[in-house]
């Protein structure tokens, strides 16, 4: 073979064996990305309280920080009132009949994901965060919050029939908002000194950890008590059925999904 034609050949077979090195010495590429799984949406049979009444007054605790985690709960992206048609139908014909008397329902709470439920437990467990007590909590120590039964892995919202609720005089102001950090006081405190909040005096604030919470306790006199009977029976007329425990915990029956423990976010169900 002539020189020039063997350098030829050299030639052909160096520079793709070079291109074939360089391209082994890259690294590897990276796996293509994988889509985030999308949220589970509101299954039907859920809706919007505000589409079946729109007179029910929202205040939604748990999308701020005024309630005692004292953050945001995980799983409230809207705030709005998510209940099962069921509930919410139920609940406007008790507005109506309050409405008659110059009273309306506020809710607090409606349907409530598992893992906002899941937040709750894993901020009992954290006996640290103590942020909210003197408001919430100001006679139990964080430590029996599970054993008195005031934090639990499961929940009756989190089945969709189950609301948190109270009365207001009408016409009724806003609730002012609350400022973190401001000084706090203890939700059985008199109505002129807890928190402020626009609804009839119920003898203790929402979500007071309390046994003065107890719909039924007897040093739960007067206006208070009347207040309390009040909502008791314009809610137990239309199918609810209350916590003892809790003067504003309210659960309609029977249950469209007694056995379901749902963990879509709230917000907006398309339209179908």
């Amino acid at each position: 073979m002539s020189r020039p034609r063997f350098r030829a050949v050299l030639r052909a077979f160096v520079l793709p064996a070079a291109a074939l090195l360089t391209l082994l010495s890259l690294p590897a590429a990276a796996p293509p990305a994988q889509a985030a799984s999308p949220e589970p949406r509101p299954p039907r049979g859920f809706v919007a309280l505000a589409d079946v009444d729109p007179t029910i007054l929202q205040e939604m605790r748990y999308v701020t920080v005024h309630n005692f985690t004292a953050h945001r709960v995980d799983g409230y992206l809207r705030p709005m009132c998510v209940l099962t048609r069921e509930a919410a139908d139920a609940l406007h014909r008790a507005q109506r009949s309050l409405l008659r008397r110059g009273y309306g329902l506020k809710v607090y709470d409606c349907y409530r994901p598992q893992r906002a439920v899941n937040d709750f437990v894993e901020w009992a467990k954290d006996l640290a965060d103590t942020r909210m007590k003197a408001e919430f909590y100001p006679r139990v120590e964080k430590t029996r919050l599970f054993e008195d039964g005031y934090i639990a892995a499961k929940s009756g919202h989190s089945r969709g029939s189950t609301l948190d609720v109270t009365i207001v005089k009408l016409p009724a102001w806003p609730t002012r908002p609350y400022v973190p950090g401001e000084p706090l006081v203890p939700c059985y405190a008199p109505r002129g000194q807890r928190f402020p909040d626009n609804s009839v005096d119920m003898g203790t604030g929402f979500d007071c950890f309390d046994t003065l919470s107890h719909t039924l306790d007897p040093r739960i006199t007067g206006v208070q008590r009347a207040n309390r009977l009040l909502l008791k029976s314009a809610l137990e007329r239309e199918g609810f059925v209350n916590l003892p425990e809790e003067w504003w915990h309210y659960t309609f029956k029977p249950e469209p999904f007694p056995d379901t423990y749902f963990d879509f976010p709230v917000l907006r169900r398309p339209a179908p």
